[in-house]
This record gives C-alpha cells, structure tokens and sequence, in this order.
C-alpha cells in the first residue's frame, strides 16, 4: 500500500488525471449533462492537438530546464509562411516542410543564444516571440493571404466520424516523443540534463546539444500545429496563437512538469492541455461567465505547482519497506 502510494505522490500525472476526472463530474453536473455529449466531446477534443503540441514540445523543453516563450508566434509564423509561399506559387507539399524549416531555425537561434552566450532562455525566447510576430506580419502585409487550392485538408482536418484526423497525428507523434522520453537513453539525457547539469556534463553528455535539440523540437511542433489549426479554419491568420504560449507552460505546470527541470511526461502535458480545454468548454455549457476562463487557469497553474511540490515531498519522506 505504502509503496503505491509513494508512487502516486511520485507522479503528479496522475492526479491530474484524478482531478480531471472530479472536473468532468462537476461540468457534467452543472451543464446537466451536455459536457459529456457525444457533440460536445467532438468539438471540444477537436482543438486539443492543436494547443496539445505546442504544450508537448514546451514540456520536453522544460524537462531539459529551459522555457520557450517564442511558441505561440511560430504557431503563427510557420502556416503563414506556407500560404503565402503558396500564393507566390509555391506548391504546399514544397511550402509546407520549407515553412517547417524556418520554424526549425528559431529553435536554433534560440538555443544558440541561449547555450552560446548564458542568457536566460526567458529572456531570448521573449524576444524571439517579438521577432516571430513582426515577421509573420511583416510577410502577410498584415492581411491574410489566400488560401491555397491545393492544400491537404484531407490529410489534416478532414474528419472520420466524429474525430479528425489531427488527432491522430497527435495521438502519433505524442507516442514517439513519450517513447523517447521514457524508454531511451535520449529521454534519460533530456531528464539528466534539466534535473542534474552538472552530473551529465560529468558523465560525456552534451547537455548544450541536448538543449539544442530540445529548442528545435519545440519550435517545429509549435509550426506544424499551427500548420493544423490553418488546415481546420482555412485561413491563416496573423494573430493565431496569440497567448498560445503562456497555455502551453500552463499546461505543462498543470500536468505536473517542474520548473527546474528533470521532471515531466508527456502524459502529463496532455492532461493538462485536456483541463484547459475542459474548463474552457465547460464554462460555456455550464452558464458560466467566459471571463473567468484565464482566471481559473491561473488559479489552477498556481496551486498545481503548490501541489507538485508538495506531493514530491511527501514521497521523498514516506518510507517504503525492501
């Protein structure tokens, strides 16, 4: 009993899961049964890969003990650049990895900066988000650009039955990541490199490539979910993702990913992308003023990091007999 207890205390994964399951009841409550709704489900669920991405790459990011605030604008940038390649003629199956590219040398500018010269990547992903912004609409002209005939819609944001197929892209590239974090030597090194730099570096690993690498996925998975959210609206629009990135740590924090790095999954990133939607959404259904929609989220972010701390605590104290 003691010895699963300490486990549960260990990942606070798992009470997010146990609190989004206390929320359901309540919303399912209070909306007299609409939350659960088979249309409902569908339209909420359909967003979260979206938002869901985003929080995995920063999740991962922070394993390795860095922050990426430049997120939410390369969600923007990556889509716009792919549409208006296209409107200058570009194919999209050409424009759309070009974009990704581009996205990728964000995550390479900031983690050269970072790593290179020890700024704090707060503050070098603060300005990115800045940078990215301007160019996306610098390059739009402000306005949006056409949507090109040729993109795949059918491969994004077409649906089978009541789920799309981002989904499962999501579903997909979430059981990578989460293989690679949990059961490689690579997820052992993003894990060492956030919780213990200093015993890595001792060790031969290259916590700078680690970090390094860990930007750029970031920033490739903040482009390519822009990419579906543009496939699901048909318009790519300068001010997608605005504030996309404070959700994202939000929902890593939520999902129980330390701030100081070495402590995160992926599950954990996605239960706390499914809160957000979830108190989103049921705030809706429910009646409830949409106002208190950022100041539940903060509430939440706050007291899941008081949480957090609280319950590895008591795992470190309870003893558990060999």
């Amino acid at each position: 009993m003691k010895r699963t207890l300490k486990i549960f205390l260990a990942k606070p994964e798992l009470a997010a899961a146990l609190l989004l399951i206390l929320l359901t009841m309540l919303l399912e409550s209070t909306s007299r049964g609409v939350f659960l709704s088979g249309g409902n489900l569908a339209s909420f669920m359909g967003i979260v890969p979206e938002i869901g991405l985003v929080a995995v790459g920063v999740t991962i990011l922070m394993i390795a003990g860095e922050f990426d605030l430049s997120v939410g604008s390369v969600f923007a940038f990556g889509p716009m650049l792919a549409c208006v390649l296209a409107a200058r003629g570009w194919p999209m199956a050409a424009a759309m990895p070009c974009s990704l590219v581009c996205c990728a040398a964000f995550g390479l500018v900031n983690g050269y900066l970072t790593i290179r010269f020890h700024i704090p990547s707060f503050i070098t992903t603060l300005g990115m988000l800045f940078v990215a912004r301007s160019l996306t609409i610098v390059i739009s002209g402000g306005f949006p650009p056409p949507f090109p005939d040729d993109a795949p819609v059918w491969l994004f944001a077409a649906a089978i039955g009541p789920v799309r197929i981002s989904m499962f892209w999501f579903v997909g590239i979430c059981i990578v990541l989460a293989l690679v974090l949990g059961a490689s030597n690579y997820g052992n090194w993003i894990r060492a490199t956030g919780g213990m730099p200093e015993a890595a570096q001792a060790i031969g690993i290259r916590i700078d490539r680690v970090k390094f690498a860990c930007f750029v996925l970031s920033s490739v998975l903040a482009g390519f979910a822009g990419q579906l959210q543009v496939m699901r609206l048909e318009s790519p629009l300068p001010s997608l993702g605005d504030g996309m990135e404070l959700q994202a740590v939000a929902a890593a924090v939520i999902g129980g990913t330390a701030l100081s790095g070495g402590i995160g999954t992926v599950l954990g990133a996605i239960m706390g992308v499914i809160l957000i939607r979830a108190i989103d959404n049921g705030m809706v259904v429910s009646g409830v003023d949409a106002n208190w929609f950022k100041f539940a989220i903060g509430a939440l972010t706050v007291a899941a990091v008081v949480a957090n701390s609280h319950l590895r605590s008591m795992a470190k104290r309870l003893k558990v007999g060999v």
